[in-house]
């Protein structure tokens, strides 16, 4: 089969597209042809380093596909059953190893690229509004990079639970995907010369002085300050990614001369701990994207051999909702 490997930490210039042997699956493995597999900043940390990973190995842990063969001591699973997977590491590949435990059956109306767009993003999106911080009528929400892949789906969510949802966004195109998907006001970020200052003054302004009850930050150091600022007393911020880099150690005192704020970082492992809770969230946004209740947008797909212009453009900001790799 043809894989896409990390060979060091590095740059996307590390990735190498070659031919691996065909794996196989072991006891509770499924094998998988995968379909499409979904590009996240998680596979960039671990090429890069951020994360200690053992080099060289298969990027990629989330995807879609057909199963070819099952391992022994696989329940409720059949050859030719379409799936999706949202933690599989070696998923850049046209052959994944997928452990039954994380995979679930794609609905019936629900092609499989799109199933490939869900599984990380879609659940990520589900756990923030409903478990995380669970939004409801007359919730003031603020989300970063609202065009994002995760944002996208968890504007749409946020906005059907009852939640009056702020975006920051950089272009006037991001602007109106965010808006589309259900945005009450949408903020541009990248005009502002002190983010850290002018963006809790633009968020309160629209909130009656107020500040919002909860943001949801996925871009991490560079507005990390901005977002805890934003917060009216007893907020909650929600940490989720680190798409500009991770944040550093800070005073928590500040939370209290804040307004007595909340704090936490959450991870979708965390969320998807129990077999019923993954079927669950699962269910509900592929479900939704089934019945054409949530809109999943594909923002750009590239064949597996450019792996590295992927992820050049996901971690250049260049890129709108989910990005996918084709075998």
């Amino acid at each position: 089969m043809r894989a896409v490997v990390a060979r060091a930490a590095g740059g996307p210039e590390v990735l190498e597209h070659i031919e691996r042997p065909d794996p196989e699956p072991g006891p509770g493995e499924l094998l998988v042809r995968v379909a499409a597999a979904g590009v996240n900043f998680i596979d960039t940390y671990r090429r890069a380093g951020v994360y200690p990973m053992d080099y060289p190995h298969v990027v990629g842990v989330e995807g879609s596909g057909t199963v070819e063969a099952c391992g022994p001591q696989v329940h409720g699973f059949a050859v030719g059953d379409r799936v999706a997977w949202h933690q599989a590491p070696g998923s850049y590949a046209e052959l994944a190893v997928v452990g039954a435990d994380v995979a679930v059956h794609v609905p019936a109306g629900l092609d499989l690229r799109t199933a490939a767009a869900l599984p990380l993003q879609g659940m990520t999106a589900h756990y923030l509004v409903a478990s995380t911080f669970e939004v409801g009528l007359g919730h003031d929400v603020l989300l970063t990079a609202g065009a994002g892949g995760v944002g996208l789906l968890a504007t749409q969510l946020a906005a059907a639970r009852g939640g009056r949802v702020l975006t920051t966004v950089s272009t006037p195109e991001k602007a109106a995907l965010s808006s589309a998907a259900g945005a009450a006001h949408t903020i541009d970020y990248a005009a502002m010369d002190d983010l850290t200052a002018e963006l809790p003054a633009v968020v309160h302004e629209l909130t009656d002085g107020a500040g919002v009850h909860v943001v949801y930050d996925g871009v991490g150091a560079a507005t990390f300050d901005a977002s805890l600022a934003s917060l009216r007393p007893r907020g909650t911020l929600v940490l989720f990614g680190g798409a500009s880099g991770q944040v550093p150690p800070f005073d928590l005192q500040r939370l209290n001369a804040g307004g007595s704020l909340y704090v936490t970082r959450p991870t979708l492992a965390h969320y998807t701990a129990t077999r019923a809770e993954l079927e669950w969230r699962a269910g509900e946004v592929l479900g939704a994207a089934a019945d054409g209740d949530l809109e999943v947008r594909v923002g750009a797909t590239y064949p597996l051999a450019e792996a590295a212009a992927a992820h050049t453009a996901l971690e250049g900001r260049a890129t709108t909702g989910k990005v996918l790799l084709l075998p």
